[in-house]
């Protein structure tokens, strides 16, 4: 693929992934509304050269993996990168399940979900101040916990979501560490001193909400460049991030294939010097 591609702890993938959150039904609760658009988004992106997918059991809950399952297992040149330390409530609620034994088992609804003996990645999501808001707390337990399952053979390599450095940190002194996933997009920048020191160490940076999640990214310099240039203002956010640092990772998500060949396509964008200058510009969200 033209966004090139790098390497996720020991397997090179495409920087353009695939993100699947967006299967589930509304609200991330359910079965997809149109269950032959979910499949065909899937097959349409293996086709098209993604073999970087992004997924978690508490994603329908368990639908998507299920998806995923039925539509791609055995995964053949696939990574299927998931996450645990989250679960739903009855009323469609996003609630932390961070206690060892809570990991364990997600660990093993993953495993059986996805039909695999072993999982390529584990991302264990922290979920720090008001779900979103990374803090300094101590990991140790929770990772090492993962760790030993990575030992017993159960997960291939390990990832934080969710995560301040100090915890990257903490982490690495434990186990190797091969992605970060963390808010980030062209309005929320906090992370960028963060991103180029995980750049150094060889660790992927993995941006979720790349397009703004909830609150679509919105910004008239952002319009007037994507108008210049022949594309979509959210192609032309996502370009920038390809163009941030080569350690980041996208996995923007949908349940529409039209929307995906869109998405894709914002990797083979050029964004000149003028452009990147304009939209570094760009006015951050406070908080």
């Amino acid at each position: 693929m033209s966004a090139g591609s790098y390497v996720l702890g020991d397997v090179a993938v495409n920087r353009m992934g695939y993100g699947a959150m967006q299967l589930a039904g509304p609200g991330v609760w359910g079965p997809p509304k149109d269950r032959a658009a979910a499949e065909a988004v899937l097959r349409e992106a293996v086709a098209s050269g993604v073999n970087h997918i992004d997924t978690s059991d508490f994603y329908g809950p368990h639908t998507v993996n299920a998806l995923l399952r039925e539509v791609l297992h055995p995964y053949d040149g696939l990574t299927v990168v998931t996450k645990v330390g989250g679960r739903r409530g009855e009323d469609k609620s996003w609630l932390p399940a961070q206690s060892v034994a809570e990991l364990k088992s997600a660990v093993e609804d993953n495993l059986s979900n996805l039909k695999v003996d072993v999982l390529d990645v584990v991302n264990l999501r922290l979920w720090g101040n008001n779900g979103y808001a990374a803090n300094e707390e101590s990991i140790a337990e929770r990772f090492s916990a993962l760790a030993k399952l990575r030992a017993e053979g159960k997960i291939k390599q390990l990832g934080l979501s969710n995560a301040s450095r100090a915890q990257v940190e903490e982490a690495l002194t434990i186990a190797p560490v091969v992605c970060v996933q963390n808010e980030y997009n062209l309005a929320h920048r906090g992370d960028d001193a963060f991103i180029d020191w995980l750049a150094e160490k060889g660790i992927a940076y993995v941006p979720f909400f790349p397009l703004g999640g909830f609150t679509p990214l919105q910004s008239s310099e952002l319009s007037a460049v994507a108008s210049e240039i022949g594309a979509t203002p959210m192609q032309v956010a996502l370009a920038w991030l390809l163009h941030r640092s080569p350690n980041v990772l996208l996995i923007p998500g949908t349940s529409s294939v039209g929307h995906l060949r869109e998405n894709l396509a914002a990797g083979s964008l050029e964004l000149s010097e003028d452009a990147l200058t304009r939209l570094d510009a760009i006015e951050q969200v406070k908080g």
